[in-house]
């Protein structure tokens, strides 16, 4: 069985989530409305440290055909937040793991656009509110039901940082029919999409200076007429890179990011390395891979 799990990102600093955790948890309050029955097709939320989460499913056409999609809905008290892939200068991505499931052949999980926020250690990417992750669902068996078990494991952070873990389960018919669509496809249209062509925003001009003693990397994107709440976010499975800051306001469509490195041999470290530079706004986000050379 082919189960795809969560993987987890690397950061150049130990994760604060770590430090009094024992404290920190013995203070998580229920989250309040979180007993209600749950429908089918969605698991019964599940109470955590100022949080709670379900699973939801549904059927959605995609390239013409249905598709099973599966969702982890996390919904947060308010102020409270939660971590992307890369979780930034500090904390912890989300870990899923589904290897209890059955029937199951793999299930890729999609990341919304997320958004940056400050915290005690810097600058955190991630989601505050309520965030659902899309997984799309393939059997390994067409026509059987899916039994879907995950441990899902996330931090929640605000004046401090809680580690929560969440055992979930749940039936899928092979008649699921649409559930929770409408709830998934909100979900799947913030998921940047792969840049391809002329479509925006996407990525213009990368300039990287990798040795000397101010190593970074420059880009500039070209964003929707209209856009607001611009960014760009840099990551890589295999290295740490930092988290980019705007070199100024967007203007004319235009904006300039940088990324500074602390030093040249943390730079050098990217050489060889695909990362990916996701372009985010309120007019669609793009995901771009570039290597550096």
């Amino acid at each position: 069985m082919d189960v795809m799990i969560g993987t987890r990102f690397s950061t150049r600093q130990a994760v604060p989530l770590l430090s009094g955790l024992a404290i920190a948890a013995s203070l998580g309050i229920a989250f309040a409305d979180a007993g209600f029955a749950a429908s089918t097709g969605q698991s019964p939320w599940v109470d955590q440290s100022n949080s709670k989460v379900r699973l939801v499913s549904g059927t959605i056409m995609t390239d013409g055909k249905p598709a099973i999609f599966a969702g982890v809905q996390l919904r947060m008290a308010p102020g409270w937040k939660t971590y992307w892939r890369n979780p930034g200068d500090s904390g912890v991505p989300p870990s899923f793991d589904w290897s209890g499931s059955k029937n199951l052949k793999s299930a890729e999980v999609l990341y919304p656009a997320p958004h940056r926020f400050a915290d005690a250690n810097g600058t955190a990417i991630g989601y505050g509110d309520e965030v659902v992750f899309p997984v799309k669902i393939t059997p390994e068996h067409d026509g059987e039901p899916v039994e879907l078990k995950l441990d899902f494991e996330y931090g929640l952070c605000k004046d401090l940082c809680i580690p929560n873990e969440a055992a979930l389960d749940l039936a899928l018919p092979p008649d699921l029919g649409k559930g929770d669509a409408m709830l998934l496809e909100t979900a799947l249209a913030r998921v940047p999409r792969s840049a391809q062509g002329d479509a925006l925003p996407k990525i213009t001009h990368i300039a990287a200076t990798l040795g000397g003693p101010a190593p970074a990397l420059e880009v500039e994107a070209t964003f929707p007429p209209g856009a607001t709440g611009t960014d760009l976010f840099v990551e890589s499975p295999e290295v740490f890179v930092p988290v980019p800051k705007a070199l100024g306001p967007l203007a004319d469509g235009k904006q300039r990011f940088a990324v500074a490195f602390m030093s040249a041999t943390e730079a050098a470290a990217i050489k060889g390395k695909a990362l990916t530079l996701t372009l985010v706004s309120d007019e669609g986000s793009t995901a771009t891979v570039w290597t550096a050379e």
